[in-house]
């Protein structure tokens, strides 16, 4: 079965940057989306940024919009996500996930079918 592997994850301050990676042993990502999702202790998992699997359009959450980017170099089969101005909410647990072929990117976390095991991210005030 195919599964997605985070890496990146870390403690920050507040205002710190951290860049997550995906890779994707066994998966050709340059034909799927590929999506970011996080959740915190006590809450649902929630949506965070996708790109297309073409690099041609990228989706964020107001949360994160302007100081997260998601990209990807298809030639090392790895989709990043560069977070910049981390705040305390920022605290979660990151997970990869990645489409059908060629299937639009999306927000929804139920058009994903490949995941992650996830990794923390801790940010502290």
């Amino acid at each position: 079965q195919v599964r997605l592997v985070e890496s990146g994850g870390g403690s920050v301050q507040a205002g710190g940057s951290l860049r997550l990676s995906c890779a994707a042993p066994g998966l050709t990502l340059s034909v799927h989306s590929t999506g970011w999702f996080r959740q915190a202790p006590g809450k649902e998992r929630e949506f965070v940024a996708a790109i297309r699997w073409n690099g041609g359009r990228t989706i964020y959450s107001d949360s994160v919009k302007g100081r997260f980017t998601i990209s990807r170099d298809n030639a090392k089969n790895t989709v990043y996500l560069q977070m910049n101005s981390l705040r305390p909410e920022d605290t979660a647990v990151y997970y990869c996930a990645a489409g059908r072929p060629l299937q639009a990117a999306s927000a929804t976390m139920y058009d994903y079918t490949y995941w992650g095991p996830g990794t923390q991210v801790t940010v502290s005030s």
